[in-house]
């Protein structure tokens, strides 16, 4: 855990205020639209934060991969493309946090669609959710593109399939949360202050 705080504190606090100077840029091994990603990779990984596991045989998991990649990809078009572009005509900032919210909202599905998803699990899955929903539309609003949302949407729910739930209290639960919401909160604090709006 406390290399993952380390990590953490590099990625988000010593890079991108290195890339803004010429310690990274004079190495060639860092581009600074590389820096915009790396806390979009540690959230995708955040399923694996607790260890990982393989219970199912490959087809039970390449299955449901498959599925995963084109569900998320229709759901991403519907969220973030069109339900976005038709409501944010108005006022982009309650568009924003409208759609977070819905897209997190949709999440308990999950306590009926068979999965057996305990309440308190689902209710933490919806948090994260909602968290999540507001940084994919704050990418797609300063992007202009689905492809970041898209890519680490699908990494997340396919790493799902690998996630140790063994152990992971209540307790530990909230820690992972919190830590995805400083996270988020920081990395779209950076990206609207440094991206412009498309």
């Amino acid at each position: 855990m406390q290399v993952l705080f380390f990590v953490l504190y590099r990625l988000l606090f010593c890079f991108p205020l290195c890339s803004k100077t010429a310690c990274l840029k004079s190495t060639g091994f860092v581009n600074r639209l590389f820096l915009y990603y790396v806390p979009l990779i540690i959230l995708a990984t955040n399923n694996l934060w607790n260890g990982v596991t393989v219970n199912d045989s490959w087809f039970e998991i390449i299955c449901p991969i498959c599925l995963m990649l084109c569900v998320r990809f229709i759901e991403e078009i519907i969220f973030r493309g069109f339900l976005f572009r038709a409501i944010a005509k108005g006022n982009v900032k309650t568009t924003i946090i409208l759609l977070s919210i819905t897209f997190g909202i949709g999440h308990l599905l999950n306590l009926v669609n068979g999965r057996g998803m305990e309440f308190a699990t689902n209710l933490f899955q919806v948090l994260g959710a909602i968290a999540f929903g507001f940084l994919f539309v704050i990418l797609f609003y300063l992007s202009g593109s689905l492809l970041p949302c898209i890519i680490p949407h699908s990494v997340i729910n396919i790493l799902s399939a690998f996630a140790n739930e063994t152990g992971l209290t209540v307790e530990r639960r909230i820690a992972f949360i919190l830590i995805k919401f400083i996270i988020i909160a920081i990395y779209v604090l950076i990206l609207t202050k440094t991206l412009p709006e498309k």
